[in-house]
């Protein structure tokens, strides 16, 4: 997987030091999963900036990116369509809400429809 690209915010506002021993402050990584039923996530569909393509975006989701591959691994078979997931989020191409609203709650996860 790749690394995120590194930002300005990502080094809390410190952009640059004469100090030579300077390290920036490193955060620590979400190692542990939390449990379904504690994650809440919301559940949308999304057509800004896809040229009118409609994807189902899950967002929410707390853990490490390993859980988070598995999870959209799972929904897409489910669904029998593509999907990705970037940034902490789960996109499944096509207008599938109320299908992964089911899979989700029938793995556990506090599901809420979100927008519209």
């Amino acid at each position: 997987m790749k690394t995120k690209k590194k930002v300005l915010n990502d080094f809390g506002g410190i952009m640059y030091s004469t100090d030579p021993s300077f390290t920036y402050p490193q955060e620590e990584a979400a190692d542990e999963s939390i449990a379904n039923n504690q994650q809440d996530l919301r559940v949308m569909l999304d057509r800004k900036n896809r040229g009118g393509k409609a994807v189902t975006l899950i967002t929410g989701f707390i853990g490490p990116e390993e859980d988070l591959e598995k999870l959209t691994k799972m929904l897409k078979t489910k669904c029998g369509v593509g999907g990705a997931c970037k940034d902490g989020e789960i996109l499944i191409q096509g207008d599938f809400r109320d299908k992964v609203l089911a899979l989700l709650q029938k793995d556990g996860f506090k599901v809420k429809k979100a927008g519209g």
